[in-house]
């Protein structure tokens, strides 16, 4: 069935409702014989009274409903439509024939003999095309995972089929049949006699509560939630992007990465197989962590715009706005969340971990903030700021060791869970990957970019300085950032740049930018450099 094509897919349920319309057929039949042969008196006499008479047009018009379905559906059913009709009343004309209780009891078999004999018939004719085409559609499914891998096979498939609307669907259809029997059960008759249309305002929150409960009961509720979820997710990253007047595609991986988050956070809980008063408290737990990583995803939108707006020197007033009011909304909605939180909810694991989350992304943001903040300051200089990149590097990286730190405490959290709270496989496979992605990689990056830096101003410091005399004879610019040089450093191979540019450029390399000559040789320090005054004439070109 995963494999089929739509039309055969179609095909398939049509077989389906075709078995269900001849099993429809033959319990109403059934039941229109069990109530008639109940109502024979006991000399079995046939007298059909005006109640009888009703039945019988209501099992003629049920029954011949479901024939013209099923000829309609089964455009090839070869059998003349009246006679199809007169199979499915079989139980009717019968009992109009006064025919015994004892062969009337037969007649719902026999009203099914004659189609489901064509049925079977019209299926064996077509067994042979069936089977070519699932041959030919299992070889194919073998070559593509053969040559394109399993992974996008399936996600291939998921894409044609629309398993994710397909999910959602059945999670709204069920949410709203079980909404309308919860409503039906609260709208009562009162003493007065007049019924109660109208319902409180407890009376919506129970019926939300109780359908929250049942919405994620078992694990196909569960992943229908998990679809609804994601594309909450996903409009509320257009939102922002909206906002933020930005064309990025990150919005577009937002719905996938809340619903793996969400799905996760629910395998890791147990959610499935709670009470339900305990189900719903874990399940706004759930919320309340996916909130705060969403939060975070809308910062992950909003720093290259702040970046980029600062760094092009781009001069719209609004585009600046827009991407300062999303930042404050990053800081003052977490804020209002950790300040209700605390007064709402009592200490534990839970809000330990969720209060990391938000002050972690307070962090985040003042961090961009003051990095924006700085580049803008550079933009209305006129002169370079040679201190720039170490502001903003000392700022980048106190926030990345606030962010490491926390990283450590949510590990030590998470490990207090799985040994005193809840434990499970998953919980540890989660806290493995966030221990190796969250605390190792991003502790051996930060060390690495640490020594980069060392390494880079110990060759810088060993290489001389640039007089006065010898910058105002040059009357160059750095071939770096093209901007004027007040100070510089000289090469071994007789090349001005500034300090901090080729500070940068050694993290990339030890070539010159000019030459392509070694920079800084560690067993051959440059002591002297000659005058500018002194150089060849193709090197003051140079």
């Amino acid at each position: 069935m995963f494999l089929l094509e739509i039309t055969q897919l179609l095909e398939a349920y049509m077989w389906i409702i075709s078995i269900g319309i001849l099993l429809a057929s033959f319990w109403t039949n059934y039941m229109y014989v069990s109530h008639e042969v109940a109502h024979i008196d006991e000399k079995f006499s046939w007298n059909i009274s005006s109640d009888s008479a009703g039945i019988i047009a209501s099992v003629v018009f049920v029954q011949v409903a479901l024939a013209c379905v099923l000829l309609h559906i089964r455009q090839n059913f070869g059998l003349p439509k009246l006679a199809v009709i007169a199979s499915f009343i079989l139980p009717v004309q019968l009992r109009l024939l006064l025919v015994p209780a004892n062969v009337l009891l037969f007649a719902p078999l026999a009203a099914l003999l004659l189609p489901s004999l064509y049925l079977a018939l019209l299926l064996i004719v077509e067994i042979v095309c069936y089977a070519t085409y699932i041959r030919g559609i299992v070889n194919w499914s073998r070559y593509a995972m053969r040559n394109y891998g399993l992974q996008a096979f399936v996600e291939n498939q998921w894409s044609r089929l629309q398993v994710p609307h397909v999910l959602r669907v059945f999670w709204l259809t069920r949410l709203l049949e079980q909404g309308i029997y919860v409503v039906a059960e609260l709208l009562h008759i009162d003493g007065g006699g007049a019924a109660s249309w109208w319902l409180g305002v407890d009376d919506v929150v129970a019926v939300a509560k109780l359908l929250l409960v049942r919405g994620c009961e078992t694990v196909v509720a569960l992943l229908g939630m998990t679809s609804v979820v994601s594309r909450i997710a996903y409009y509320g990253g257009c939102l922002v992007q909206l906002l933020l007047d930005s064309d990025e595609q990150e919005d577009q991986s937002i719905g996938t990465v809340s619903a793996v988050l969400f799905f996760i956070l629910a395998l890791q809980t147990g959610l499935v197989g709670l009470e339900p008063e305990k189900r719903l408290q874990r399940l706004y737990r759930n919320m309340c962590l996916l909130a705060t990583a969403l939060m975070h995803f809308f910062h992950n939108l909003v720093h290259p715009l702040l970046m980029s707006l600062s760094a092009s020197r781009v001069r719209s007033l609004p585009r600046h706005g827009r991407a300062l009011a999303v930042c404050a909304l990053l800081i003052v909605v977490p804020s209002c969340f950790l300040g209700y939180l605390w007064r709402s909810h009592h200490l534990g694991t839970w809000l330990l971990a969720v209060s990391a989350f938000c002050v972690e992304l307070i962090i985040k943001v003042v961090v961009s903030l003051l990095v924006y903040a700085l580049f803008i300051v550079d933009a209305h200089r006129e002169d370079f700021w040679e201190g720039l990149d170490d502001y903003v590097y000392y700022i980048r990286a106190a926030g990345s060791t606030i962010e490491f730190m926390f990283g450590i405490f949510l590990f030590c959290n998470g490990a207090w869970i799985l040994l005193f709270e809840s434990g499970g496989a998953i919980r540890a496979v989660m806290m493995c990957i966030h221990a190796y992605f969250n605390i190792w990689v991003q502790a051996k990056e930060g060390w690495r970019t640490f020594m980069q830096r060392r390494t880079a101003a110990h060759k810088i410091r060993s290489l001389p300085a640039a007089t006065a005399a010898q910058l105002l004879v040059l009357n160059d610019v750095c071939s770096i950032c093209y901007q004027e040089l007040q100070s510089a450093c000289i090469t071994q191979c007789n090349h001005y740049f500034h300090g901090v540019c080729l500070r940068k450029w050694l993290y990339v390399q030890d070539n010159c930018p000019l030459c392509h000559g070694t920079i800084y040789r560690s067993d051959d320090v440059v002591s002297d450099a000659p005058a500018v005054d002194q150089l060849p004439d193709h090197e003051h070109q140079e």
